[in-house]
């Protein structure tokens, strides 16, 4: 991620320190935070709401030195990096706090362009669960969604932690056409919503998907069902519509940015998958957030059967079920 938002020599007064007068004689504190987020959608749009303000950024980062005193300018800065992590956009933070008058009990000497002192940099990043469904009825199936397993392992930001099975899927919708393979893939990610989807779409283009028929055939589709886990706080929950629904409510045009996807409760082609994957997780519904396995309990999976193995061709045997 090449885009950024710094903040460079930010003052606070405030009381940190290890011995017992740093606690009740303010001292100055300087700030350097530097921002990785996905700004390609303000650039375009000169929208604010599309960004980070960085006003913000400070309001947040000197209300956080100014709070309860600490022993360590470690702690500081991983305070005010958990801070700078608390918007969605941000997805990785380096933190500097300087502390020009500490009492170290030698001299700084200030160099040129630099602050005398100690300092201290910490940089973190997102990490959140992310839950990506697969799909494909056209062309060469398993070499399909092998490419595209690939491409997501490949894919900076995203690290996969298990793969479902593959299973063979009647279509839904209503449309005429061939039946599909599905999988569902777990990782942890720190790209923001918005980023990580145009990532999706890029790899699904690379792959010769042409958005048309709404539910219609489609060489490649790739879904975030969730992002950070359901009930959890790191869970990201956007409100706008897709598939004619909004998330996590009933009924409702189609945007990409509906998390979490506001169907994957009743999609059994996405629950059996995500259940092989991690059982343990949870879904939410619109009567609240369920256990994974409960959901599939929930659905009519009739129409799931066994797929072929991963590094199988296109065979696929219909009589023996799932396993």
């Amino acid at each position: 991620m090449s885009d950024r938002i710094t903040l460079t020599g930010l003052a606070v007064t405030a009381c940190h320190g290890v011995l017992d007068f740093e606690k009740r004689i303010p001292q100055p504190f300087m700030l350097d935070i530097s921002l990785e987020a996905d700004l390609g959608p303000a650039g375009r749009s000169d929208d604010l709401e599309a960004s980070l303000s960085y006003a913000d950024v400070a309001a947040r980062a000197v209300e956080v030195c100014s709070g309860e005193p600490v022993d360590l300018i470690e702690t500081l800065a991983e305070r005010v990096a958990d801070a700078c992590l608390a918007w969605e956009i941000v997805e990785a933070v380096d933190v500097t706090v300087h502390k020009p008058h500490a009492p170290a009990g030698v001299a700084f000497t200030p160099s040129t362009g630099a602050l005398a002192g100690p300092s201290v940099s910490v940089r973190r990043e997102q990490r959140r669960r992310v839950v990506v469904a697969m799909g494909t009825n056209l062309g060469r199936r398993v070499t399909t969604l092998r490419a595209a397993l690939d491409s997501l392992r490949a894919l900076e930001g995203f690290e996969v932690t298990q793969v479902s099975p593959l299973v063979e899927t009647d279509p839904v919708g209503g449309v005429a056409q061939p039946d599909y393979l599905n999988a569902v893939v777990v990782g942890v990610t720190r790209l923001a919503p918005g980023h990580l989807i145009r990532e999706l779409h890029r790899i699904e283009a690379d792959h010769g998907r042409v958005r048309g028929e709404r539910w219609g055939a489609r060489t490649l589709d790739l879904d975030v069902v969730t992002l950070g886990e359901a009930g959890r706080e790191d869970e990201i929950v956007l409100a706008d519509e897709r598939d004619g629904v909004q998330a996590g409510a009933a009924d409702a045009s189609w945007s990409p940015l509906a998390l979490p996807h506001p169907r994957a409760h009743e999609r059994a082609f996405v629950l059996v998958p995500w259940a092989q994957a991690a059982p343990w997780m949870a879904v939410r519904t619109p009567d609240g957030v369920l256990p994974l396995l409960d959901a599939v309990q929930r659905v009519d999976a009739s129409g799931v059967r066994r797929g072929p193995s991963w590094d199988d061709d296109d065979h696929i045997d219909l009589e023996e079920g799932l396993t």
